[in-house]
């Protein structure tokens, strides 16, 4: 392909036994082809579909995924009013940083980027569940996302292709704006990715300092980022990959140790309070229980809080599984309806029966969790 024909650059590529040249213009070509393919769906699906899947999960079921008491007392409603309201009060924020002049310095955005994603992060873990909370933040980071391609990347090229058509100069404006929201998006990319599995660690969510561990993973992560798009415009920096590399294994090791000293602490605390007399503990969980929820509590005791409790003795799960901890009769309220659905109806927890639950005490928790009080 030549320069002459507006060619900023192209890529030679093997793939599925063939070869390609893909070709990138300046501005545009001269003449609009009758087929145009536009990469949009692709980021308009996973926001549709994520947004979904968070309104059925932490929304209609806010009181479970959504909302831990011991952080804040909310509403379902009200959790909802907060999550929503600050996904978008982040899309706001980000839009007015893009928009300012310090966008145009690289290294004062970045920190500004940073600093942004460090009030919402430790705002989220401040109102909601470990898990609701890094959900919502890889909520606000994809809605960002899919902010800058649907009000930015978008009309930008289709300013473009109209000029094209009309055989009128293009202007490089809105591509280049398009390109610089573009790669924000690609930064964006391993965080995101990160937040939106993040549910499957629970010692990251239900660290002490799970907002900082959060961020410094976005972080961390972003960097490697930069390496790959070093590489990819032929420069070649190991040492950007090996300085991330080893941020995260550091990081890592930091998180383990935490979590184990937590653990610790908080057996020793259990012990102490197992061995005081019955009339010295704490009763007010037993007040207002009927028979069968009392039978069902001693149950969950017996057969569950070796991994559902805030100080798990189980020698694989160190952290709640799941961030469900049973420590009251309030706790297993709130996760009822998980226990009837993987206690009861699907008989998979306790996980490979390690406590030997028997089918009668499975009928007995049955008994206690659909009860109308």
């Amino acid at each position: 392909m030549e320069k002459d024909k507006g060619i900023k650059g192209d890529l030679w590529a093997v793939h599925g036994g063939g070869f390609y040249e893909v070709a990138k213009y300046q501005v545009g070509p001269e003449k609009m082809p009758e087929k145009l393919h536009w990469f949009k769906w692709e980021a308009y699906t996973t926001w549709l579909t994520g947004s979904a899947l968070l309104i059925w999960m932490y929304y209609f079921n806010a009181q479970a995924y959504l909302i831990d008491p011991r952080v804040m007392e909310l509403t379902s409603l009200q959790a909802v009013g907060l999550g929503v309201g600050g996904v978008m009060l982040g899309v706001v924020v980000y839009e007015i940083l893009m928009r300012s002049p310090l966008s145009r310095n690289t290294v004062l955005f970045s920190g500004a980027v940073v600093l942004f994603g460090a009030l919402f992060f430790y705002g989220f873990t401040h109102l909601f569940s470990g898990r609701g909370a890094f959900i919502h933040m890889g909520a606000l980071i994809g809605s960002i996302m899919v902010n800058n391609v649907f009000h930015k990347i978008i009309p930008g090229q289709r300013k473009m292709v109209a000029q094209v058509a009309a055989g009128e100069p293009v202007d490089p404006a809105p591509g280049l704006e398009g390109k610089r929201r573009s790669i924000h998006n690609n930064y964006f990319t391993l965080p995101v990715i990160f937040l939106m599995i993040s549910n499957h660690y629970p010692m990251i969510y239900q660290h002490a300092n799970s907002w900082l561990i959060g961020l410094l993973i976005m972080v961390i992560s972003a960097y490697i980022r930069h390496y790959f798009n070093l590489k990819h415009t032929g420069q070649q920096k190991p040492a950007v990959m090996f300085i991330g590399a080893a941020a995260m294994f550091l990081l890592a090791v930091a998180i383990s140790w935490q979590t184990t000293a937590q653990m610790q602490a908080k057996k020793e605390l259990a012990q102490h309070n197992a061995a005081q007399p019955a009339a010295a503990q704490p009763t007010a969980q037993l007040v207002g229980l009927n028979e069968d929820q009392h039978i069902a509590q001693q149950i969950i005791k017996d057969r569950c809080s070796q991994c559902h409790s805030s100080a798990p003795t189980d020698d694989v799960f160190k952290v709640a599984p799941s961030g469900a901890v049973f420590d009251n009769w309030q706790d297993i309220e709130r996760w009822k309806a998980r226990i009837l659905a993987r206690a009861v109806e699907s008989a998979d927890m306790p996980f490979l029966n390690k406590t030997d639950m028997t089918d009668t005490e499975r009928q007995l928790l049955k008994q206690a969790l659909t009860q109308t009080h």
